[in-house]
């Protein structure tokens, strides 16, 4: 997905008067279109905190903008962890009027601490239930499938593994690249996933341990970055990994990787990528606006079409074809276990069961 860029410019600064310092802020004050601020019942600007990297925030920026000429947009491009640290930190003197972009897990978290402002938007009934908050803290922007990626020069469709515990087979042994899972939200997930669907009803890990170790034993090596797995399987060093669809998705529409995916037939784990308010922000009008503008019909064809995002909206048409061929089948997850166990999952399986030898250093 988007890369995140470093803010060095802001590193040590005091968070109360970093967004304040030259450069720590994306979007400029200056040179924006003459217009009478009578016209607009909409702040003068709008702060968004987001790990979406600078091609779509830049985009979104100069869209927002000429829609609304006498509102500025200023943005901070950090990861989403940093997201919910900043805002916490800022919770008495908040900065950010708009997060946009995380999972659902973290905007859960933000919630249970009292960081986030309900909004039940205009587009509502246009979200299933597994796409919003219950209470309307956040809402769905995208929805991300964990899938299985093969190299399409080494094998077809149907010779490529169709399930989770197709992996598991041994003349999958050695030809299995993973990215390194304690460093990636992504495979967290798909290895969380593993275990939980066996301690949704023992409340016992141990058979998705199991499951992880018959996983290891067939996985040549746990890269140390998504760059490094990519080319190994595009290679054909391996053949077969596990990864998010849009990914693979762009990976080989605009890289022209031979690279293709399952979805899984027994169901599998779907991020769904989401926008908050945050409480008590300085510039509430502008937020909400700014909120409805991205999840809107026609930024949802933008994300779609140029940013590879599958829409939660049910009343988006026409989009790429690859979005309108795909069925996906959500496992049935409880987030709230995944935030609470997933840190403990991982660390049994570093220090346990996976097999160092294969852990390739950067």
């Amino acid at each position: 997905m988007a890369g995140k860029k470093a803010l060095s410019s802001i590193a040590g600064a005091v968070l109360s008067l970093s967004l304040l310092l030259s450069g720590c802020m994306a979007g400029s004050q200056t040179d924006k279109a003459s217009g009478d601020k009578s016209k607009s019942n909409l702040e003068e600007k709008v702060v968004i905190y987001s790990p979406h990297g600078k091609d779509i925030l830049q985009e979104f920026e100069k869209k927002f903008e000429a829609k609304n000429p006498n509102v500025d947009v200023e943005w901070l491009d950090i990861g989403s962890q940093e997201v919910l640290d900043r805002v916490r930190s800022e919770k008495k003197n908040p900065q950010a009027d708009v997060w946009w972009g995380a999972p659902s897990v973290m905007f859960n978290q933000a919630k249970g601490e009292g960081l986030l402002e309900p909004y039940k938007p205009t587009y509502a009934k246009a979200l299933e239930d597994e796409f919003h908050d219950k209470d309307w803290a956040w809402s769905g922007t995208s929805q991300t499938p964990e899938v299985i990626m093969y190299n399409s020069k080494k094998m077809s469709k149907g010779e490529a593994p169709k399930d989770w515990d197709d992996l598991l087979d041994p003349k999958w042994k050695d030809k299995i690249i993973i990215r390194y899972p304690l460093a990636s939200g992504t495979m967290n997930t798909i290895f969380s996933a593993m275990i939980y669907r066996d301690y949704k009803d023992s409340k016992d890990p141990k058979k998705g341990y199991e499951w992880l170790q018959k996983l290891d034993a067939n996985t040549k090596e746990y890269s140390a970055n998504p760059e490094i797995m990519y080319s190994k399987v595009a290679k054909g060093e391996g053949t077969v990994s596990v990864w998010d669809m849009p990914d693979v998705v762009m990976l080989k529409k605009e890289k022209n990787y031979p690279f293709d995916f399952v979805i899984p037939e027994s169901g599998t784990p779907v991020l769904t990528e989401g926008i908050a308010l945050v409480k008590n922000a300085k510039h509430p009008k502008a937020a909400k606006a700014f909120y409805e503008f991205v999840n809107s019909k026609e930024a949802n064809k933008i994300l779609a079409e140029k940013h590879y995002r599958i829409p939660t909206r049910t009343d988006i048409d026409n989009l790429p074809k690859w979005i309108e061929d795909t069925k996906i089948k959500p496992m049935d997850i409880d987030w709230k276990v995944f935030e609470s166990k997933s840190n403990g999952w991982m660390e049994y399986w570093d220090n346990n069961i996976k097999n160092k030898e294969k852990e390739q250093k950067e």
